[in-house]
């Protein structure tokens, strides 16, 4: 894909032109055709609302959810929506029968609501969470053996970040789920981060359940996340908001569906541009801006550390579109408002005990703007 396709595609998203967007990562954007197909159906919900939520809402979001399933490949009644991956987790960590003594082992990677749900929950029913250490630089061998050492009789459920959202590292989920294979442990992957940033096989990567976010790197709306289960578990599911599907006396041919599809009025139209999102991927030729967009956030690493004087974090191949860069300063709020001054959007996190830059590129960003962000980090050392 050339650069002409490029700046093509760039003038489909409605970013505000005065400001470097370089932190695609958090809430994503969402190109105009996409945009436009929920407001379609907003405006066709609203024609007649009684019969369009009685009598075409399943319908439609069956299909949503097949156009979904045959993208990220799992069968259409595993998956259901909800309007965020923190919502799902939240829905799952709080049907987890755990006890005291049982243990949830995860790493130190992971994305700090869902380790607030964790703990939450925790101190309700007095169950272990255990946070292993994966240490900077990542090494895979390393990770896996971690991991493999620290399975025991307690664990019940192993968590899991297929990217990070604090180091913006791909961990090899599918080996962390071959190990648990057959011995009762629940796999439970946080993907928010990997829908149409890198490829995404549910069936080949093995876990019990999976989350992801549409609204980040699949370009769709805000308000529209999924949750995959596997069939021979969802019935320990139960409802986060319980409503008319529950003990429905016109019950589906899937309790799964009825318990979690439905959970009272809401606005369906970001579910509902699922399909165009994935048309307008697939129209664009994705894979290669993949591709493109991998390349340039490995050039934008490079010359930040450079200038930043530190190490990567880990190899090439472990990252996508998203990087964390170690910056050697002591108030990430700081530099986080120096940015914003210079219209940089772009977050500076703390995580145990370090301070990280993270850039996630999309293919409206360019290396000029990069060279933007590396000058202006230049200048706030200069004054430090």
């Amino acid at each position: 894909m050339n650069s002409s396709s490029l700046e093509l595609l760039k003038n489909q998203f409605q970013l505000d032109p005065d400001f470097i967007y370089l932190n695609h990562g958090s809430f994503g954007a969402c190109p105009k055709p996409i945009f436009e197909e929920r407001s379609k159906w907003q405006i066709e919900i609203e024609k007649q609302p009684v019969s369009f939520i009685e009598d075409k809402a399943i319908g439609l979001l069956d299909w949503s959810r097949q156009e979904l399933a045959s993208f990220i490949n799992c069968d259409k009644d595993d998956v259901v929506y909800f309007p965020n991956p923190t919502t799902a987790m939240n829905m799952v960590i709080k049907s987890l029968d755990l006890k005291p003594g049982d243990e949830v082992l995860t790493s130190n990677h992971e994305y700090g609501a869902i380790e607030k749900t964790w703990k939450f929950m925790q101190r309700e029913k007095g169950f272990s969470y255990s946070a292993l250490d994966i240490p900077l630089p990542f090494e895979e061998d390393q990770f896996i053996d971690i991991f493999k050492k620290n399975i025991n009789e307690n664990t019940k459920v192993l968590f899991i970040s297929h990217i990070t959202s604090p180091t913006g590292i791909i961990f090899p989920v599918d080996k962390i789920c071959e190990l648990t294979k057959g011995s009762g442990i629940i796999t439970i992957v946080d993907g928010a981060h990997v829908p149409a940033h890198i490829n995404l096989n549910i069936k080949e990567l093995g876990a019990d359940i999976y989350t992801g976010a549409c609204h980040k790197w699949m370009l769709c709306p805000k308000g529209v996340s999924f949750l995959y289960c596997s069939k021979k578990i969802q019935k320990i599911l139960n409802p986060l908001v319980v409503s008319w599907g529950w003990e429905s006396e016109d019950p589906s041919h899937s309790q799964f569906l009825d318990h979690h599809q439905y959970q009272g009025t809401n606005d369906i139209s970001s579910y509902l541009s699922v399909p165009k999102a994935i048309e307008f991927l697939k129209d664009n030729n994705w894979g290669q801006v993949q591709k493109q967009c991998r390349k340039k956030n490995i050039e934008a690493r490079n010359i930040l550390i450079d200038t930043l004087n530190t190490n990567p974090i880990c190899a090439d191949n472990y990252l996508g579109q998203m990087s964390s860069i170690q910056v050697n300063i002591t108030d990430a709020m700081d530099l986080y408002g120096y940015l914003k001054k210079n219209k940089i959007v772009a977050p500076v996190m703390s995580w145990n005990g370090m301070i990280f830059l993270r850039v996630s590129l999309q293919c409206y960003n360019s290396i000029e703007e990069i060279d933007f962000l590396n000058n202006t980090l230049k200048k706030y050392l200069d004054g430090i």
